[in-house]
């Protein structure tokens, strides 16, 4: 069969299927549940980890970097919706069959894998994090049912991420159309913000008694290691604001697909808000005391009135949130995987056995990873230096510099360079900077 009637089998397949609802025809996803959804599948659990990518950068290089790599996901989400529509392809995957065949389209559809999958574990990690236990930089922190219900077989991590994925994930992974998440992603949202109100309100009220000071505005740099290690932030901020792979499950579902645009724009725009505050405020808060995963600062007593109450709150509503993020995200998993296996099957909406067979398998490996993994740090660093910023920079870039169709612009062709220098450069100096820490680490230890 000729590459270009596989290529257009291939991406016919991945435009989401769209089955009838309970009332008729599905007669399309509205302006306001895209942006949910969109929003939702960036703000995960990239949020937890910003506060102490200020603890590295400073709070004004943090904040900027913030807004930049922001404003650079916007750009390359563009470029791929323009041509995605250049190349007549109602997918990802599809767009990068177009503009390097086969292996290209393999490529991308791995490095979304990869990458999915390595963010439902860091969502599975957290969630036992805050409802379990954890221990992070050598310090035991109780679990909200922990600290409730005291230690029983209900109560411990592994028992706590089964019953929440028998109960919880399965339910909400079984749906075949992304839009029928809008209800639980608009939730989620909402959550986000509360986190953010909370947090921010805390900080405020501490800050008015005296009790806090004003964070550290530059990188605290006292050695060659301290300066590399700069650089193991890139990872982070690439998969905070990661959600391509969600962009023409979105789009396909729409009811005006013209307005896909101004939906990238509002949830950009709405998640970098989110994640000033967040950033800014949590770190202002805890200072050099700012955990990896700021959830983990959430179960020591606040300096302020109801600070048990509060510190329930927040980590209660912020796993719940998680737990909506990951539908979303498991969407576009599934059907990448199953692209992979079954490139010449019926879409897997239509195939009931398969469908379950493939989101079974998925699940399974995900609660296997969220027992194994240390911390969301490692993960992070891993997806984020690797297919994370192949998914969200380099393939955009790469797409738009090849531009089989002629209509890439003077502007596509420098910004498209910058993302593939700042993606490798960063990338690049995060592993050998991980590396340079792990190797330094156990000589200590040894030592």
């Amino acid at each position: 069969m000729p590459f270009s009637d596989r290529k257009h089998r291939r991406s016919q397949r991945s435009v989401p299927l769209l089955p009838k609802d309970h009332g008729g025809e599905f007669s399309g996803a509205s302006f306001s549940g895209a942006v949910f959804n969109l929003s939702t599948t960036v703000v995960g659990a990239g949020i937890m980890a910003l506060p102490a990518t200020l603890k590295q950068l400073g709070t004004l290089p943090g904040l900027i970097a913030i807004v930049l790599a922001g404003m650079l996901t916007e750009k390359s989400i563009e470029m791929i919706l323009r041509f995605s529509k250049a190349a007549k392809t109602g997918s990802y995957s599809g767009l990068a069959g177009d503009a390097f065949s086969g292996a290209g389209r393999s490529l991308l559809q791995l490095g979304i894998i990869v990458n999915n999958f390595g963010m439902l574990v860091v969502y599975m990690i957290i969630i036992g994090d805050v409802l379990s236990e954890t221990w992070s930089q050598g310090v035991h922190h109780t679990g909200v049912m922990e600290e409730w219900f005291g230690l029983h077989w209900w109560t411990t991590r592994s028992s706590i991420l089964l019953l929440t994925t028998i109960f919880v994930f399965a339910p909400l992974i079984s749906f075949k159309r992304v839009d029928s998440l809008r209800y639980t992603s608009a939730l989620s949202v909402a959550l986000a913000i509360v986190f953010v109100v909370i947090i921010a309100g805390i900080a405020i009220v501490k800050v008015i008694s005296g009790s806090i000071g004003m964070p550290q505005l530059l990188p605290h740099l006292v050695d060659q290691v301290s300066f590399w290690k700069l650089f193991t932030t890139v990872p982070i901020l690439v998969t905070a604001y990661i959600c391509h792979h969600n962009i023409h499950p979105i789009e396909n579902e729409l009811k005006d697909p013209s307005q896909m645009k101004s939906i990238v724009w509002t949830s950009i725009t709405l998640c970098t808000c989110v994640y000033v505050a967040t950033s800014f405020f949590g770190f202002l808060l805890f200072g050099s005391q700012t955990m990896d995963d700021v959830l983990a600062n959430f179960d020591g007593d606040l300096g302020i009135p109801f600070s048990s109450l509060l510190n329930d709150v927040v980590r209660v509503s912020y796993a719940i949130h998680l737990m909506l993020v990951f539908p979303i995200v498991f969407f576009s998993l599934r059907l990448n995987v199953d692209g992979i296996i079954f490139p010449y099957a019926i879409p897997i909406a239509y195939d009931n056995r398969r469908f379950f067979l493939v989101t079974i398998a998925l699940m399974g490996f995900i609660f296997i990873g969220a027992n194994c993994v240390p911390s969301i740090w490692d993960a992070f660093q891993f997806t984020g230096a690797t297919a994370t910023v192949s998914v969200g920079f380099i393939f955009p870039a790469a797409i738009a510099l090849r531009d089989t169709h002629g209509i890439a612009t003077k502007n596509d062709r420098v910004v498209s360079w910058i993302m593939i220098l700042l993606a490798v450069s960063s990338s690049a100096m995060a592993i050998c900077s991980d590396i340079y820490g792990i190797v330094n680490g156990s000589e200590g230890v040894e030592a």
